[in-house]
């Protein structure tokens, strides 16, 4: 009994430390350089660093070159078996408002490795809400509008299902 008393504590202490002094803003970076190859870039204004996240602030995305959103924040956290990002209020820019709600004010992704070919999504804005998946094994996206009426994204209906639980979206990649 004591033997696995000592391997438990070992096994808690490796993660800890591996997570306490993982590279996170280094891991950022090279996220970073990765999307800049198809020509999308971060300006943040401030990082900051945590035990279990990292956090940026005031993110413009920018795409070819031509800024396309504002971020007031990104959090991402991880214990290396479950991750999340957690975008909060996305501004688009106001020419893609024919196309796209233009404001999110609250948007988080999760993977656990329990779904290792599954990020589960959820999204509240000025749309209303919707929940939904993008499934890395059968490539596609999939996201269940909260709300039964498409009021506020008629801009989207013609890219919409309905089904007898409400509106949907789905495509693949």
């Amino acid at each position: 009994m004591q033997m696995v008393k000592k391997i438990f504590i070992a096994i808690a202490l490796v993660w800890f430390v591996l997570i306490a002094f993982m590279p996170k803003q280094e891991l950022y970076y090279k996220l970073e350089q990765t999307l800049e190859q198809n020509d999308i870039r971060f300006n943040e204004e401030k990082i900051d660093e945590g035990l279990f996240s990292l956090t940026l602030y005031k993110v413009d995305v920018y795409i070819k070159g031509i800024k396309l959103a504002t971020i007031d924040k990104v959090d991402f956290f991880t214990l290396l078996f479950y991750t999340r990002a957690e975008v909060e209020n996305l501004l688009l820019d106001e020419s893609l408002k024919s196309k796209v709600p233009t404001q999110i004010s609250d948007a988080v992704a999760s993977h656990s490795i329990l779904e290792p070919l599954k990020i589960n999504l959820s999204v509240e804005g000025s749309f209303g809400g919707a929940e939904g998946y993008v499934s890395l094994k059968e490539k596609n996206i999939h996201m269940d509008l909260n709300n039964t009426s498409i009021k506020g994204i008629e801009m989207l209906q013609s890219t919409l299902q309905k089904n007898e639980k409400g509106w949907y979206y789905e495509t693949s990649f």
